[in-house]
């Protein structure tokens, strides 16, 4: 059996210490939203949760009154999710945490999800091109998500370029806060367009909507989010009691970390599993994924694999394997009694099969499904 040299023991200190740097940075977010604004952390109230696995696993980290979010639940108030997504993204497994959780309260509760796609947000920030190509995109991701398997009688779309009513709301909500307040919150300055200053009020729009007599009349609003997002919805918050509307109720999602151990970005294909990647081009993404594998595998099998640092260990015991499974897994990992490319094999067949059966559905939404789900004037 080969022995460790000493540079080698160095370098794997080095490589463990860095990658549980990027590990704790990436929760420093959620600790955040805990000691300087004043959210909740959702172990503290987990016996009020669903037994519903981005609960139980921790994926869902920090809330604002999610318990009073569950007890409209329980007193059969009526209540709806807001849960947006960006024009100008692709859709990846870091939403899988937020898409997943949308999709337990629709099915579980018959909750209806209002989904405002941000093709004017992504336009004003220059994200998109133009305003054509925010329209495209939102037509996309609207597809995308009824294939992940949104309910179109209980989904509505929200395309502010088609649903220009919300407009009139924003307007609205745009006396009850000020340039001031929005310059802290989002740092902008003079030299920004103008369209970034008014676009808290839209989004605060779709975040209180569904509480409007027209839109349902809901009593009570669940917006879950990662915790980058806090800072949008608590202008909403602050604005909803200025207008008799009830705060809504948020959970932060915690950062997952991408298959090179950092942050997932679209700009870097190869940090995330994206939806629209063919499964074999998954599969390779995964093979060539961050572990906490040893310099050869004579040396892993004498003393083992950090677990705590593999992004194929992480996505197996966040998203695919039952808790015995995975206590398995981790002896075996730390013992040297499985190598990487067993477990690389082992994520990549189970996201083979979700990727193929996701353009299995794709194929089948229709143009007009599509557009029976956005919302529209009236």
């Amino acid at each position: 059996m080969a022995e460790l040299t000493q540079e080698q023991i160095e370098a794997r200190k080095k490589e463990i210490a860095d990658a549980k740097d990027i590990q704790e940075s990436l929760l420093e977010s959620n600790k955040k939203l805990v000691n300087e604004f004043g959210a909740g952390l959702l172990k503290d109230i987990i016996d009020q949760c669903p037994n519903f696995y981005t609960f139980q696993r921790g994926l869902l980290y920090t809330h604002r009154d999610f318990d009073q979010f569950m007890q409209a639940i329980k007193q059969r108030k009526k209540v709806a999710i807001v849960s947006g997504v960006n024009a100008s993204g692709k859709l990846h497994i870091g939403h899988k945490i937020v898409f997943d959780t949308n999709l337990y309260f629709q099915r579980e509760y018959n909750i209806p999800v209002f989904i405002p796609i941000s093709d004017d947000e992504s336009y004003v920030a220059g994200k998109v091109k133009s305003q054509e190509e925010g329209m495209r995109n939102s037509l996309i991701l609207a597809k995308e998500l009824l294939a992940y398997g949104f309910d179109p009688h209980r989904t509505f779309f929200i395309i502010d370029q088609i649903f220009t009513n919300i407009y009139n709301f924003a307007i609205k909500l745009s006396r009850g806060t000020t340039m001031n307040a929005l310059k802290a919150v989002y740092g902008y300055t003079m030299e920004d367009n103008c369209g970034l200053f008014f676009y808290p009020a839209v989004q605060s729009a779709h975040i209180l909507m569904p509480q409007l007599k027209e839109h349902g009349g809901h009593d009570h609003v669940l917006v879950p989010i990662g915790p980058d997002e806090d800072a949008h919805i608590r202008i909403g918050r602050d604005l909803a009691p200025k207008f008799g509307l009830v705060k809504p109720a948020i959970l932060h999602a915690f950062f997952i970390p991408g298959l090179k151990g950092g942050k997932m970005s679209t700009t870097d294909p190869g940090s995330a599993i994206f939806l629209e990647d063919d499964p074999k081009t998954a599969s390779a993404k995964i093979m060539k994924a961050k572990t906490g594998g040893r310099e050869s595998a004579e040396i892993q099998q004498k003393y083992g694999a950090d677990y705590e640092i593999c992004m194929v260990y992480k996505y197996l015991e966040l998203f695919y394997l039952n808790k015995e499974s995975i206590l398995d897994l981790r002896q075996k990992c730390k013992s040297g009694g499985v190598l990487c490319g067993e477990c690389k094999k082992r994520l990549a067949n189970h996201v083979e099969e979700e990727l193929k059966e996701f353009n299995a559905k794709l194929e089948k939404v229709k143009d007009e499904t599509i557009q029976h789900c956005i919302l529209r004037n009236v």
